[in-house]
């Protein structure tokens, strides 16, 4: 079980570096222009915090891994993660609209990837957080 932390740790960390990009990628110097100032700065500001949050929890597998998955504060910790990352994947298919990737191979390729990412993350932390 270890071993699923410590790729789950380097994923995230992964995950986490990769929103540096998004600005860029997804054009919000363009895309944001009709929103007012604090909802350009809310989307900034909150997409930071999502990706410290991914980080912490990324640096949190590959440090503590066993005690996530031997102590009982571990296991709490562990079933809590299960419980954000559960809710991760209910939204990827009712908080996005399917047509957002329907019809559109890069897309549904990602959002295949991304489903199986949080089925997954969901799946070790929820058994590690009840056994």
């Amino acid at each position: 079980m270890e071993i699923h932390f410590k790729i789950i740790g380097i994923i995230l960390i992964a995950l986490a570096l990769v929103h540096v990009i998004f600005p860029k990628y997804f054009n919000w110097q363009k895309e944001l222009q009709s929103l007012s100032l604090v909802n350009k700065q809310m989307m900034v500001v909150h997409t930071f915090f999502i990706a410290l949050t991914i980080l912490l929890m990324g640096l949190l597998c590959l440090t503590s891994s066993t005690e996530l998955i031997t102590t009982k504060l571990g296991k709490t910790i562990s079933l809590g993660l299960g419980i954000f990352w559960s809710i991760r994947l209910f939204i990827q298919f009712f908080g996005y609209s399917a047509t957002l990737w329907k019809g559109k191979p890069f897309e549904t390729t990602v959002h295949i990837v991304f489903s199986l990412l949080w089925l997954y993350l969901s799946g070790i932390f929820i058994w590690a957080g009840v056994h």
